[in-house]
């Protein structure tokens, strides 16, 4: 374990489960990535971990994700958690509470962003409906001809209010306005989660925007990798993040 690890395992397990909301995101932040976002391995220890700290939370736990709600379901089932899915388009609080925040784009523009991967095997593409993401993690060459396929895509639509939001090996195209971090303050503020102290860990540019408001909620931040600075704390790994949530877990 790197040295940043050892602080940040020590101090995030001295936190006390009774006044945080716990704010995970998921690839390259408690479970692995994979080869492809389709190709991926949820441990049954992290399930039971995060069943334990929903409970020791009362509630206040989410995942807060780039994938669909749905897909979070069918990795983590039979848990249904809290989550934040498609980087703040939907927000579910509790099973019963269900909130889509963006429309869906334009087919003919979901069209369009699809034909980029014809010709290139390899490429995986991910419809979500409200945005559309190019996975190359197989093929990385491909990554300067999707950039521009997926530039011309925009331009070609004027009238949306897209934006293209650059991840781990891959390019998405969703809808401007909508992030992780404004999706985090419209959750912390309803039960369960409100008046909790809000502990978020993310790995990557796409979490950015979760770690830009946490001082405003007076939150911590953790990363896994080293790659953001002004946080409590950095894991080395996915693999460390779960080390620490089973002994938060108890």
């Amino acid at each position: 374990m790197a040295a940043g690890g050892h602080h940040a395992l020590d101090e995030f397990t001295a936190l006390d489960p009774a006044s945080i909301a716990l704010l995970l995101d998921v690839d390259g932040t408690i479970i692995d990535i994979g080869p492809s976002p389709f190709e991926v391995h949820v441990p049954e220890a992290l399930c039971r971990s995060l069943e334990r700290l929903l409970a020791r939370t009362a509630g206040a736990l989410a995942l807060v994700s780039g994938r669909p709600i749905r897909d979070l379901d069918r990795l983590f089932s039979p848990l249904a958690l809290p989550a934040i899915g498609g980087h703040g388009a939907e927000m579910r609080v509790t099973d019963g509470q269900f909130v889509a925040a963006a429309g869906p784009l334009p087919e003919k523009l979901r069209r369009q962003l699809a034909e980029a991967a014809l010709g290139a095997p390899g490429i995986e593409i991910e419809d979500k409906g409200y945005s559309f993401a190019l996975h190359f993690r197989k093929v990385p060459g491909q990554e300067a001809r999707l950039r521009e396929a997926v530039e011309r895509a925009r331009a070609a639509f004027p009238d949306e209010a897209v934006e293209i939001l650059p991840g781990k090996a891959m390019f998405e195209v969703k809808r401007s306005g909508i992030s992780k971090g404004s999706a985090v303050r419209k959750l912390m503020a309803v039960a369960p989660f409100a008046g909790r102290v809000p502990v978020f860990i993310g790995d990557d540019v796409t979490d950015e925007s979760v770690f830009a408001v946490l001082p405003a909620l007076r939150g911590k931040g953790y990363s896994v990798g080293g790659k953001f600075t002004g946080l409590a704390g950095s894991f080395a790994a996915p693999g460390e993040v779960r080390e620490a949530l089973k002994r938060l877990a108890g």
